[in-house]
């Protein structure tokens, strides 16, 4: 089994969901008492957040390549970034170290073009929704993307820091998001990426019957069959 080096703590309510997710996943395949062979790097998601909203992302890059060097020491034989957004400095990190990392956004479309999906809707931060790193990453795989309206796209970004970053679920932004959802499909989603890890927090695919693809979810199994390879003990 190869080890996974998780850059965790952005936020880590979301992390603890990669966590049990990879764990159930190799357990699932493994049975028994088997659990994945994982190191993790929890970065302060405060420092992170300032740069972010001050678009200093030069040194968030600083700060995630620092991060990933200190896995591959730690002995990680891939890179898995527990966030969508942070792969915008995906490109830095992977000069900065010697072993793969493995791409939430190529994760993502690779199950898209499983399912037949041409067009799809997108909701996450701001920066994952307007800036060109995530959505030219889909692109590049032939899937058009679709994003909501500015209003919406502010709601969405607000409810993830103010809220769901916070461990907060509230009613209200769960009726606004799913509304949200249902007018990606109406411009012609054949589904909807949930484009940020905490999004999974707050709606499930139960809750409407627009199909949801959760990015944690579908980056977390790629995690367990690129560590197995396949290969069952």
């Amino acid at each position: 089994m190869k080890t996974i080096g998780l850059i965790g703590g952005m936020s880590w309510e979301s992390t603890q969901t990669y966590y049990r997710l990879i764990n159930e996943g190799v357990k699932a395949e493994l049975g028994g008492l088997h659990s994945a062979k994982l190191v993790l790097y929890s970065v302060d998601f405060a420092e992170i957040e300032s740069l972010q909203h001050q678009g200093n992302w030069p040194a968030t890059a600083e700060i995630l390549m620092n991060a990933a060097q200190a896995l591959e020491r730690a002995g990680a034989d891939f890179i898995v970034i527990c966030t969508n957004t942070m792969h915008k400095v995906a490109e830095q990190i992977e000069q900065a170290i010697r072993i793969p990392l493995l791409h939430i956004a190529d994760a993502t479309a690779a199950v898209l073009k499983l399912d037949a999906i041409k067009r799809i809707g997108l909701l996450g931060t701001r920066f994952t929704m307007e800036q060109t790193f995530y959505r030219e990453r889909l692109e590049h795989h032939g899937i058009q993307v679709i994003i909501p309206d500015k209003q919406q796209r502010e709601r969405i970004h607000s409810v993830i820091y103010n809220e769901l970053c916070l461990g907060k679920i509230n009613a209200q932004s769960k009726h606004d998001y799913l509304e949200i959802v249902t007018s990606l499909k109406d411009q012609g989603a054949e589904g909807v990426i949930l484009g940020c890890t905490e999004i999974g927090l707050l709606i499930q695919r139960s809750d409407t019957n627009v199909t949801l693809y959760d990015t944690t979810e579908i980056h977390a199994h790629e995690a367990v069959k690129v560590a197995l390879n396949h290969i069952k003990d």
